[in-house]
């Protein structure tokens, strides 16, 4: 890895009502807003929409591909906006800086999500160990 290298991307989608159900099922996570459609729109929404958990476990699975798990020293991120129904993810990774801590070269990755439309979902930082 080097300062200013684009990491592979990984995309994953689209949301569709089948893979809301199924996240909400492994993860518990059974908030209407992201299962009920009538519910998110009495709540002032168009539909349901993705589960930001959801968008971070593919940015997970994006850094893993990225770098052994082993590797991972810190991650971070901030949902910015909802995942919509139908939209594909793209989980996307910069190096940012290489540095040495702790004895190792490591490398801070500016991370995020966005979806098909361009439109930032999440924004994050990681630090992997290198080399």
């Amino acid at each position: 890895m080097v300062e200013g290298q684009h990491l592979a991307e990984l995309v994953r989608g689209p949301i569709t009502r089948a893979t809301l159900a199924l996240f909400a099922g492994a993860s518990h996570d059974h908030v209407p807003l992201h299962i009920d459609s009538d519910f998110a729109r009495a709540a002032g929404m168009d539909d349901v929409f993705g589960h930001g958990m959801l968008s971070m476990a593919w940015l997970a699975q994006a850094l893993r591909h990225w770098a052994p798990a082993e590797c991972l020293r810190s991650w971070n991120v901030r949902f910015t906006a909802i995942t919509p129904l139908h939209a594909t993810v793209h989980c996307r990774g910069e190096v940012t800086e290489i540095f040495a801590a702790d004895g190792e070269r490591r490398a801070r990755l500016k991370i995020g999500a966005w979806t098909d439309h361009d439109i930032q979902t999440l924004d994050g930082e990681a630090v992997v160990a290198i080399d």
